[in-house]
Order: C-alpha cells, then structure tokens, then sequence
C-alpha cells in the first residue's frame, strides 16, 4: 500500500512539473507572437533600385572630372572585379570615372583594371562620393549628361545602355 501511495505521489508530482512546463511555454510563445506582430509593422527590406539616382546631379567631386559614365566599384565585391574589364571596354575613348572603394591587394587590382580608361578615385576621396551620390550597392553604374545630371542608372553595365544614347 505504501507504494501505491508513493507511486501517485510521484505521479501527482510530475503532472504539477509538467504543468507548469506547459505554462511556461505558452507564456514564452505569447512572446514571441507579440514581438512578431510588432516587427510586422516595420516596413520590410526593399532591394537596392539605383533608378532613384536618376536626375540628380552629382557631387563637385565627380562632376569636376565631367565625366559621361561613372562606375562605382567595391574591392571585396566579386561582381565588380567581373564587370571592371567590361567598364574599361566601354570607357574606353569616353570621359570616364571609376570609383574604387576599399584598401589593399584588391583595390589596387580593381583601379588596375580601369586605370588606362578612366579617371581613378580612390581611398577616403571614393568613400566620400559613395556616400554623397547615395550608393548602396555595388557595382553600380552612372549615365551621366554633359551638365552632370544623372540620366541613367543600373547595377549592371549591359542594361545601362551606351552614354552617348544618354546625352
């Protein structure tokens, strides 16, 4: 008899235990809904449309070099290391500006690439006009009006079109 009593004893002990699991978790998931429902509130990620730099007229940085297509590349960026080649073969007999941003090995192989086609910024000068332009993405690539006005704008180079259509 004696066990009996123990064994619903241990019994009525663990369904207690198990109860307050129970409470524990559903106060838990409450929780975590709450915070879900407020984080559906905030707006969600919009991707990257470089088209909002159309009509803006760039920086004196840039425009001093009065440049017809200006290229934005990013050192750790693989993308910009495969369009550079392209970028050169387009500048090539334009005025042409390419933006390097980054330090080291890679950022002197990206300006490498361009070097011979266009004019090169580099270091704390590039960071600057990455910042003022608005670039959020890189490579991204400018079709740029003889007054300095932005008039077309892509992250890839073929959808750009040519800069001459532009002006």
């Amino acid at each position: 008899m004696t066990f009996v009593v123990a064994a619903l004893v241990l019994v009525g002990a663990l369904c207690v235990f198990d109860l307050l699991l129970t409470f524990a978790v559903l106060r838990r998931l409450r929780e975590h809904t709450a915070e879900l429902e407020r984080l559906a509130g905030r707006p969600s990620f919009t991707p990257y449309d470089p088209g909002v730099l159309v009509g803006r007229a760039l920086p004196e940085a840039v425009a001093a070099h009065t440049p017809e297509l200006v290229a934005f590349f990013d050192a750790q960026c693989d993308t910009c290391h495969e369009h550079a080649p392209r970028f050169a073969a387009r500048a090539r007999g334009r005025a042409a500006l390419a933006v390097v941003s980054g330090e080291g090995r890679r950022a002197a192989e990206l300006a490498a690439h361009v070097a011979d086609d266009a004019v090169v910024l580099r270091d704390e000068s590039a960071a600057e006009v990455v910042g003022v332009v608005g670039i959020e993405a890189f490579p991204t690539f400018l079709a740029v009006a003889p007054d300095g006005v932005v008039v077309r704008a892509h992250t890839d180079l073929a959808v750009l079109g040519e800069p001459a259509q532009a002006v």
